[in-house]
């Protein structure tokens, strides 16, 4: 069985995350979405938060010839994480060419810590590439409309979270 793992902190799900778990979804077995605890960013949305929007989009995705998906929290090193869950493969998304310098450093340390497992990138769809969590946060918290990069339901839980 072939076990891809797409992590991230997800705070909140966008359509590009979206995009990227359908298109994962589909060179895998098996798609594991690894959600960050990462307390050092801070997150907007509480982890359980986090796991039900994205346990809820998932399910959604079920696309003809698609994987399984799954999501599964962790707060160890992505190697490591990668190893519990048994996947030989790390995909990540990447949209611009600053998102590539990182993910190439990242890439290169994984690998010094485990060979076995490959890491594979997804180019953003051109209409997603603009897509970022922390920007699609910082206009809801502005009141700014974020319909156009997340999902109703996403968008709702943002306008809930702000008008408190």
């Amino acid at each position: 069985m072939r076990i891809g793992l797409y992590p991230g902190t997800f705070d909140p799900i966008t359509l590009g995350h979206i995009d990227i778990i359908r298109r994962a979804s589909t060179l895998v077995d098996r798609l594991v979405i690894g959600v960050a605890i990462n307390r050092d960013k801070g997150p907007l949305f509480s982890l359980e938060e986090r796991v039900a929007m994205i346990e809820a989009e998932a399910a959604r995705l079920s696309a003809p010839g698609g994987g399984e998906i799954v999501v599964h929290p962790f707060e160890n090193l992505l190697i490591d994480c990668a190893r519990d869950v048994g996947a030989q493969v790390i995909v990540r998304g990447l949209r611009a060419v600053a998102d590539f310098e990182y993910e190439f450093q990242m890439v290169g340390m994984n690998r010094a810590l485990d060979d076995n497992i490959e890491t594979v990138f997804l180019m953003a769809d051109t209409g997603h590439q603009a897509i970022a969590s922390k920007l699609v946060k910082e206009i809801a918290r502005l009141n700014g409309d974020v319909s156009k990069f997340v999902t109703g339901e996403v968008n709702a839980a943002l306008v809930r979270k702000f008008a408190k």
